[in-house]
């Protein structure tokens, strides 16, 4: 349906959720290439806080900002899979959402340093009404799931008004408005999909955009290593603790990548099961993010140009790596991946990991993140090892 170069109208019909070679089309692509821009964003927000030791206000923004980035993503995401007409108004609306999802990025700036989430909720705006938009096409265009389809598009548009009136809350309400209007959020996929004929939804298509996109956060971990190496070899040169920290975060992202992908699958047997699996790629994805961020900080501590020691930063890695594994444990689970020996390995990891961040002061900073590189190829390999044994 999308190898024709798009045509100029055609009716929107659900796509077939059984039908085969069903990929990611170029246009979801070019459309995950603007969430590279605000992830980046979200990460070097994230970088800045942590290097000042604004732990706390600094973690609480990148939560908000990267709840808003990963569930506008998931929307798209969830509706291409059963509506993908690839026509000029469905591109049209989508081109609307990816300029909204740059003014999102361009406001994390003010999100992550002075709660300021007003060009952050322009941004969601511009890109909620597109989908509102297609929301309403569906229904009017495919009888059969009218009902769902009305649903979605009354639900976003009730909680989207919700989240601009939020702006509005004194300071002592926000955090408890923000709270509110997550739940509100994660609700209505529930309540749209509950009664009558659901969206066809694709196992395969959503199983394969989700991995397309953690690799591109994974990418992002590349990129901000790359940038720290270069900003503090241009002063000081190559040191040791810059050679071990960024062989070290090589390693994680590769390790990260293989555990990701060898228990990844298309076993999503239900609405339910799918919706808490694509719900936890909220930390797959935000705790990715936050190693390169904490990659970049490492870095800094490293050549002495943070407010920080040697163990927040060391921490500042390990964190986000063991909540990776551990949020994998439960994903694999839902998919029916993974057997349970790797569930012990990967929970051993994760310990092992933040043990390693807790003994930064002993072993170095370099030592610290090299030796979680290594823990966590230590586990792919008994895990591979594993595998070949029940073979």
């Amino acid at each position: 349906m999308s190898g024709d170069g798009g045509a100029l109208r055609r009716a929107m019909r659900a796509r077939d959720p059984g039908e085969e070679h069903r990929t990611a089309t170029p246009l979801e692509l070019l459309f995950d290439l603007t969430f590279v821009v605000a992830v980046a964003q979200a990460a070097a927000g994230l970088h800045h806080e942590l290097a000042e030791g604004h732990l706390g206000s600094g973690l609480g923004g990148y939560v908000a900002v990267f709840f808003a980035i990963w569930w506008a993503w998931m929307n798209f995401t969830w509706f291409a899979s059963a509506y993908d007409t690839d026509d000029a108004p469905y591109r049209v609306l989508t081109l609307l959402q990816m300029g909204g999802v740059l003014v999102l990025a361009a406001g994390i700036e003010d999100a992550l340093t002075d709660y300021d989430f007003t060009l952050v909720t322009i941004g969601y705006v511009v890109m909620r009404v597109a989908l509102v938009c297609q929301w309403l096409r569906a229904a009017a265009e495919h009888p059969a799931s009218r009902p769902a389809t009305l649903r979605y598009a009354a639900g976003v548009a009730l909680v989207q008004a919700g989240w601009v009136g939020r702006l509005w809350l004194p300071d002592d309400l926000a955090m408890i408005g923000f709270a509110a209007l997550v739940v509100a959020e994660l609700a209505v996929p529930l309540w749209a999909e509950a009664r009558g004929r659901m969206t066809s939804w694709h196992p395969g298509h959503i199983a394969e955009r989700y991995g397309l996109f953690t690799i591109i956060v994974l990418g992002e971990v590349i990129l901000a290593t790359l940038t720290g190496v270069r900003a503090v070899s241009s002063e000081h040169g190559f040191s040791a603790p810059v050679v071990l920290i960024a062989v070290g975060g090589l390693l994680l992202v590769f390790a990260l990548w293989w555990l990701y992908f060898g228990g990844a699958g298309e076993r999503l047997p239900s609405l339910r099961v799918a919706l808490m699996w694509g719900y936890g790629h909220y930390l797959v994805f935000a705790s990715i993010a936050a190693i390169g961020a904490g990659l970049e900080a490492a870095l800094d501590v490293g050549e002495h140009h943070a407010h920080v020691s040697e163990r927040a930063a060391a921490l500042a890695v390990a964190v986000p790596v063991a909540l990776f594994l551990l949020v994998l444990l439960p994903l694999q689970r839902l998919s029916g991946a993974g057997a349970a020996v790797h569930h012990l390995l990967i929970g051993t990891g994760a310990a092992a990991v933040v043990a390693l961040g807790f003994a930064a002061p002993e072993t170095g900073l370099g030592g610290a993140v090299l030796g979680m590189g290594l823990a966590a190829a230590a586990v792919v390999a008994l895990c591979v090892a594993a595998d070949h044994r029940r073979a």
